[in-house]
């Protein structure tokens, strides 16, 4: 899987194209929350039982988690933005049929179909790397990752709002209003990417995937209402644990996956996603408590009393925090590494849960945490498709960052199942009414500190990435000096190709790269050409070790003189140095 262009992306996209993506991923969030303020009365606005009413919910999470990394592979083989504009043209036919309905059956086809919209967001990501200058990168994909959250956050007290002023149907007609409005900016002012993979769209694996999934989030959203130790519970995760084992068997056969498991099972790559379920748990905490606490009346003793568009305007500090931590990050970032900003993220989460369970006393203190938690869930998530893409070819962008997004997802569903069951077993019950106790709230924060400390493990075990050097750093002045700053990296470094014995291209060879002290300085998979490109820290004699399935290592000594040199890896006899 390579790109059908050269490796130097086209990188003179305009500056209206980092705003319009970032619009695109806050439009898609709004989804997720749009809901939130009429939750309660959904049972009685579709006439159903409020065990069908969640299903208006589920039906979105569940298509969102689908779509996401089958869209980000489409994305990659075929156009980015067309996908993108794909994405949000579905979102805007459901946006439709839900606002023409009253129907529960319809209702929620409608949200299904909103629900694919979800893989906007990495797709956006996959089209920055693509097309802007590094001088801008960090930050642009600082803000389009934490687009889910600022546009959760903001869509909060304006969906409050309507629905408290207007008939409910208006949120989707919105919804659809500002989809539209999407389409039309990323037509007119996002250029198509250059960047192909190639091969197939793997078809029997993207089934297998979706099956997976919904075995295994539907018990996750419903296991409250089935019960969790019910037959239909445990059956449905047995059988998703049947199906993922079958998908991950075929997925590492078969030529062009839907997900390189391989690449998946790096630990940049595995620790990234695990660390990214644990923010996912997190950030959906806050979404949960804080309305929830705002909104109880004062006569519970420690309901706050506010007003639902009041409630939305507390917790909104967490969305607009997150879309101003995006060049905070890029300059963190830039000094010492995704790593360390994803760490110092995770900190202050943990700091915010943990001032949060004294915090809960007035309205501001809710503002207060909620602008903490911003910062640090702005921090986190800016810094996963930075290690995403430093982990993976850039024909790969795609795919990888649609895993990574759900992997946030099921964070947020796992959050869902779990703070939703404690709130319902502590809540006091007054005759068919229960409310919600400060007990509950306090170990729903408890149980987010639990999960960022998880996450701070996780991010702990990622491979040490090496400190960017102060040429790499964002201090480009002007186009021409960002342009000379791309021409001096693009010539530290080897390229070459991998070959076997009859001279033939090697594709998916491993080449490493050593330095004279016997560390790991870079290493990349050759692609179907056998072509392979890596960057040097310094001058200096190296070793470019390759090894492949069914050939045995090799070893080639290597000087750079900071200029690029081409070393062709010979793979004919097992265990051949080749003079550089």
């Amino acid at each position: 899987m390579t790109h059908t262009t050269t490796d130097q992306p086209d990188r003179r996209a305009g500056g209206a194209v980092v705003p319009v993506l970032a619009f695109a991923g806050i439009v898609v969030a709004v989804m997720q929350t749009l809901l939130v303020p009429v939750i309660k009365d959904l049972p009685q606005l579709l006439d159903t039982a409020p065990s069908n009413a969640t299903w208006v919910l589920t039906s979105t999470l569940l298509s969102g988690a689908v779509a996401t990394p089958i869209m980000g592979r489409l994305g990659d083989l075929y156009g980015k933005r067309r996908l993108l504009v794909l994405s949000l043209a579905v979102m805007v036919v459901g946006a439709l049929v839900s606002a023409l309905t009253s129907d529960l059956l319809t209702m929620i086809v409608g949200r299904t179909l909103q629900g694919f919209a979800m893989g906007a967001i990495p797709l956006g990501i996959g089209l920055m790397r693509d097309m802007l200058p590094r001088e801008r990168l960090g930050s642009a994909m600082a803000l389009m990752s934490s687009s889910i959250g600022v546009g959760g956050g903001l869509a909060l007290p304006a969906a409050a709002l309507v629905a408290q002023h207007s008939d409910w149907h208006a949120l989707f007609y919105g919804a659809a209003g500002l989809g539209v409005m999407a389409i039309a900016l990323t037509l007119l002012v996002v250029p198509e990417s250059p960047m192909r993979a190639r091969g197939t769209f793997d078809l029997p694996g993207a089934l297998g995937l979706s099956a997976g999934l919904v075995l295994l989030l539907l018990p996750i959203t419903k296991g409250s209402d089935w019960g969790w130790s019910s037959g239909t519970t445990l059956g449905l995760f047995a059988a998703s644990v049947a199906v993922f084992l079958l998908w991950g068997a075929y997925e590492l056969r078969v030529q062009a996956p839907l997900v390189d498991l391989r690449t998946t099972a790096r630990p940049a790559v595995l620790f990234t996603n695990l660390a990214s379920i644990m923010v996912g748990v997190s950030f959906y905490v806050v979404s949960l408590v804080l309305p929830q606490l705002l909104q109880l009346p004062e006569a519970t003793g420690y309901g706050l009393g506010r007003s639902m568009v009041v409630a939305g305007l507390c917790v909104a500090p967490l969305g607009l925090t997150m879309m101003f931590t995006a060049p905070v990050y890029a300059r963190l970032s830039a000094r010492y590494g995704p790593k360390v900003t994803l760490i110092i993220g995770l900190v202050i989460i943990g700091l915010g849960y943990g001032g949060g369970l004294g915090l809960m006393d007035a309205a501001w203190q809710t503002i207060v945490t909620s602008v903490v938690l911003g910062a640090g869930i702005g921090l986190a998530y800016s810094s996963l498709p930075a290690l995403i893409i430093g982990a993976v070819p850039a024909s790969e962008t795609g795919a990888a960052n649609g895993l990574n997004t759900l992997m946030r997802s099921i964070g947020t569903s796992v959050s869902s199942a779990v703070i939703g069951m404690v709130l319902a077993n502590t809540a006091h019950h007054t005759g068919a009414i229960a409310v919600p106790t400060m007990h509950g709230f306090h170990v729903s924060f408890l149980i987010a500190t639990a999960a960022v400390a998880v996450g701070l493990l996780f991010a702990l075990l990622l491979p040490r990435s090496p400190r960017p050097a102060a040429h790499t750093q964002l201090r480009a002045s002007s186009e021409e000096d960002a342009a000379l700053e791309r021409a001096e990296q693009a010539l530290r470094g080897f390229r070459g190709r991998v070959l076997d014995a009859g001279g033939s291209p090697v594709a998916r060879a491993k080449v490493t790269l050593i330095d004279r002290r016997g560390r790991q300085a870079g290493a990349t998979l050759s692609d179907a050409d056998g072509g392979y490109a890596l960057t040097v820290p310094a001058g200096g004699a190296y070793v470019l070790a390759a090894k492949a399935a069914g050939h045995g290592p090799l070893a080639s000594a290597a000087t750079h003189h900071g200029e690029e040199r081409a070393v062709e890896l010979d793979l004919s006899l097992p265990g051949e140095t080749v003079p550089a």
